[in-house]
This record gives C-alpha cells, sequence and structure tokens, in this order.
C-alpha cells in the first residue's frame, strides 16, 4: 500500500519525529549524568582512580593484586567503592608519612651542607 504525504502533512510528521529526537537525547543526558552506584555508594572506574590518585594503570593493578585496594568486577569492567577509596588513601598516605617521617630521623641536620668530594 502506498501512501502519499502532502507538504503539510510531511512537515507535522517530521516535526514529530524532531520532538522525539529531543525526548531522547534528554534522556540520555540524563543517565549520563548519573553517577554508577553499588550498595548506595558512588562508584569509580580505573581512569577515575588513576586520575584521582595521580597514578598509572600499572600501580592500580598492582594495589588490586596485593589486595591493598577492595575492588568490585561488574560486567567485566572493575569498579571501586567510594568508602573503599577513602580508606585506601587514608591508611596509604598515613604509612608514607611515617616512612618519610622515619627517613627525616635517620638524616644528618645539617645534610644540605655536605658537599660531594670531587679527586
Amino acid at each position: 500500500m502506498t501512501m502519499h504525504l502532502n507538504k503539510e502533512s510531511f512537515e507535522v510528521w517530521m516535526e514529530r519525529i524532531m520532538d522525539r529526537f529531543d525526548q531522547l537525547e534528554k534522556v540520555i543526558q540524563k543517565l549520563n549524568k548519573r553517577d554508577n552506584m553499588l550498595e548506595g555508594e558512588r562508584l569509580y572506574d580505573n581512569q577515575d582512580v588513576c586520575q584521582l590518585l595521580n597514578i598509572s594503570k600499572r600501580t592500580l593493578q598492582r594495589y588490586r593484586s596485593n589486595g591493598e585496594l577492595p575492588f568490585h568486577s561488574i560486567y567485566h569492567k572493575t569498579y571501586y567503592k567510594e568508602s573503599d577509596l577513602h580508606t585506601f588513601i587514608r591508611t596509604h598516605f598515613e604509612r608514607q608519612d611515617k616512612a618519610r617521617k622515619c627517613a627525616q630521623k635517620n638524616e644528618p641536620e645539617n645534610d644540605h651542607l655536605i658537599t660531594p668530594k670531587h679527586d
């Protein structure tokens, strides 16, 4: 069955189609803004965590492998709960601070005054 449209009918149909596209675009934008959540907590992916901690993907993999940073695999993608990241940051940087303070205690007071000898 062939249907012929006059110009007015065509324009009405095109306007309806364009309105529908606009509605779909708004829905997509809402979905993109929504955070990934698990058990009411925001989830971060590998890229988010690497940027947040200023580390490489390999370092992040090492933290996962060593069990230092808990993670969740969802549909073959790795995510980290916000609370786990907070705990990791506190414990990891606390250890670094203790190690730094210990190293500073073992350094000579006037280390900046010591110059190397040249023969």
